[in-house]
């Protein structure tokens, strides 16, 4: 029986010695670590809710997507120059009060060339209208060497089916959708005539001519209008 408590303590002594070696490391390991992040996470921590809590709030308050849809960081970017603009820019101040979009992508166009897409609630369309040169005069500020275009969300509506008494309003068509995309990414200019040219590959194009009154205002932007307008439709158009 000796033999056999001499092994049980010696098993016991062991046990006891590891056990107090891994506490010791732990609780070395936890105050490393407890020492290392604290100063600097209570300072970051409240840095950054502040940030993230002002920057929510203006983004928020400037763009309204359908259903709850978190917006991009590039759309984040937009509202938040929107919002700049409304608080800073006094000629704008009361117009935008009460103005917001749905989404913003930036896209490629011609050569080296970038646009910024903005899609306005279609209700809304009219009041951005009024200040369509000043607004996209002070974005294309922001957006240094992007051309800015703005267009009102619409939604195309399938054709009931045969047989169906279901009637699909005119302006919820392909052909009339396209149709008023074209007429606000040239916005402020107007569309007096349109032509179609057939190529030899049977491929056709449309010829768009526009009112030469607000040529200083358009001219420049001639090929960003036809690459926007192509990579929303598919269909090329030149002016």
């Amino acid at each position: 029986m000796t033999w056999q408590r001499l092994l049980v303590w010696l098993y016991r002594r062991e046990a006891m010695k590891w056990k107090t070696m891994f506490s010791g490391q732990e609780v070395c390991l936890r105050t490393e670590n407890t020492s290392a992040t604290e100063p600097r996470s209570a300072a970051q921590l409240s840095s950054a809710s502040t940030s993230r809590s002002a920057k929510m709030y203006s983004s928020r308050k400037k763009i309204q997507k359908d259903k709850d849809v978190e917006p991009t960081e590039f759309e984040d970017t937009v509202a938040q120059y929107l919002f700049d603009l409304e608080n800073t820019n006094q000629e704008l101040k009361s117009d935008l009060k009460d103005l917001y979009i749905n989404s913003a992508a930036q896209m490629d166009v011609s050569g080296n060339r970038k646009a910024v897409v903005v899609y306005v609630p279609f209700r809304l369309r009219k009041a951005f209208r009024k200040i369509h040169l000043r607004l996209v005069r002070e974005l294309e500020k922001k957006f240094s060497g992007k051309d800015v275009v703005l267009i009102a969300s619409r939604r195309i509506v399938r054709p009931p089916k045969k047989g169906s008494a279901a009637q699909r309003p005119r302006t919820r068509t392909l052909t009339s959708v396209h149709e008023n995309m074209l007429e606000d990414i040239v916005h402020p200019a107007e569309i007096v005539g349109k032509r179609v040219r057939y190529r030899i590959d049977g491929s056709k194009i449309m010829k768009v001519y526009l009112d030469p009154k607000e040529r200083n205002n358009t001219e420049y932007k001639l090929e960003t209008f036809a690459g926007v307008y192509r990579k929303l439709t598919g269909k090329d158009v030149e002016s």
